[in-house]
């Protein structure tokens, strides 16, 4: 208790509460332009926080990080450009809700159960931090290769009413990040003499294209129906929050839980959490065809899933300095910076800064209520300008936003190719979605998938040897199978 009661003292100094409170504005600012993730958000604040005692200095990388995470949301929503990658599994969701004059529901459900995600998400690093740890540190690339795997089965669940097509647009994506040296072999594939390409094909500029340039096409194409035609006030955006919370109890314990144990492994993150909460939101909901068509119910799960992640993600980085995430790597660099060398002989040598870190977590979650709704506030005015003047603006961000990335004109390549690709893609019937979801996954299922045969000599059997990998690929094959049977039975 005297730790507990000495952690509040290092957090609730007008100092540190400055820091909180400038690295909150910083990451809804950072969040909120596409192109410019979380990861970038927390590297550039690394060179800050060298001047900051050890609780300062991570409190700002804590509530940066839960501040972009959420403001991602935003031009998600009212500009169909995901502002961090975690937004992207979404996106449709929010901007169709939006052109159906539903704006401020679709942000304040992204708001309300980012918030609440993310509460939950700590109490688990609270409470079970090493237990959570010690299963997370039982995967090894077989386990991970059977969870890539059933994160791919989100694809058809979100491709609509034609699975086959989002297939074929998984595949694609698939192919796409086949591209460059980054494979087990180290040989350059689909380069083609590009030394540009040899780098592969970057997610951001490829994420901007798809989403953001095939809309501004799409409008430069069908004047007659502007894509932003929204030219009212908004109305209360946490208004309806608490009928969503009673209509959907089951889809915010299970997007929360699921945002915990996949940000818990290592490598995973919110990204994969927030598509793979949107596939299974789809696949036991009872109104599955309203997915697709502007529906909230998939936004309260992936926005439960994304912020808990970040809680989840701690877990073994704190307790076995192993990182969670891109994120929880560039923090546990500035751990040992602050000498809180992370490991279990952290929660004994210095258990207030840890308890501090605790604090900071649910300050922040709380603090994004009314700052998120000051950014929701000033972003609307977004919405007031007219769409012939809007879309070269956005057009202009997107630009800006994919040549930042790596600082060349290639990414503004990648992104106008993405983009018109993305424009006969969706006007084939084929979703854009899945793409992403190649993109995000596919350099993770080469790399498990080779490795794990190199260890097994080949043998294929080994990928159901071990109990965590042989429940993991049971429940992949089972998902995959199930559908077929039960046509099969119906056709009898």
């Amino acid at each position: 208790m005297d730790a507990v009661a000495t952690a509040f003292g290092l957090v609730f100094q007008p100092y540190v509460l400055v820091v909180i409170a400038l690295s909150a504005i910083y990451g809804l600012f950072v969040g909120a332009i596409p192109g410019l993730t979380a990861t970038m958000a927390t590297a550039l604040l690394v060179p800050v926080t060298f001047f900051m005692p050890p609780v300062p200095a991570v409190a700002a990388i804590v509530t940066a990080t839960a501040m972009a995470i959420f403001a991602g949301d935003i031009p998600s929503a009212l500009l169909r450009m995901p502002g961090t990658p975690a937004s992207a599994a979404y996106t449709d969701e929010a901007y169709l809700m939006t052109k159906k004059g539903q704006a401020e529901l679709a942000l304040g459900a992204g708001l309300v159960f980012s918030v609440l995600g993310g509460i939950f998400g700590v109490l688990v690093l609270i409470v079970a931090a090493p237990a959570l740890a010690e299963v997370a540190l039982k995967f090894s690339s077989f386990e991970y290769f059977w969870l890539v795997m059933l994160g791919f089965t989100c694809a058809v669940f979100i491709a609509g009413n034609d699975p086959l097509k989002g297939i074929v647009s998984l595949l694609l994506g698939l192919l796409i990040a086949s591209v460059g040296l980054d494979n087990p072999a180290g040989a350059p594939r689909y380069t083609f003499g590009n030394a540009e390409l040899t780098g592969g094909i970057s997610l951001i500029p490829l994420m901007i294209g798809m989403f953001a340039v095939s809309e501004v096409l799409r409008f430069a194409v069908n004047v007659d129906k502007p894509a932003m035609v929204i030219d009212r006030p908004f109305g209360n955006v946490f208004a309806g929050m608490w009928g969503l919370v009673k209509k959907y109890p089951k889809q915010l314990l299970r997007g929360s839980a699921l945002g915990t144990a996949v940000g818990a492994l290592p490598g995973a993150g919110a990204d994969i959490a927030a598509w793979m909460s949107y596939g299974i939101s789809k696949k036991f909901s009872k109104e599955p065809e309203k997915f697709g068509t502007g529906h909230v119910e998939g936004i309260v799960e992936s926005g439960a899933a994304n912020n808990s992640a970040l809680g989840g993600a701690w877990i073994p980085a704190l307790v076995f300095g192993i990182p969670g995430d891109s994120i929880t790597a560039i923090a546990i660099g500035v751990l040992y910076l602050k000498n809180m060398n992370p490991g279990p002989t952290l929660f004994v040598e210095n258990p207030q800064n840890i308890y501090a870190v605790f604090i900071v977590f649910i300050l922040a979650q709380l603090l994004m209520l009314p700052l998120g709704w000051m950014a929701i506030k000033i972003a609307k005015r977004i919405l007031r300008i007219p769409a012939a003047v809007l879309m070269p603006l956005i057009l202009l961000f997107c630009v800006v936003g994919s040549f930042a990335i790596n600082n060349t004109l290639f990414g503004v390549t990648v992104m106008l190719v993405a983009g018109v690709a993305a424009f006969f893609m969706e006007r084939w019937g084929f979703p854009v979605a899945p793409t992403i979801l190649g993109v995000v996954l596919g350099t993770m299922l080469e790399e498990h998938f080779f490795s794990s045969l190199v260890k097994a000599d080949g043998n294929v059997l080994a990928f159901f040897e071990r109990p965590i990998a042989a429940a993991l690929g049971v429940l992949t094959l089972l998902v995959w199978t199930l559908p077929l049977w039960r046509r099969r039975a119906a056709a009898r």
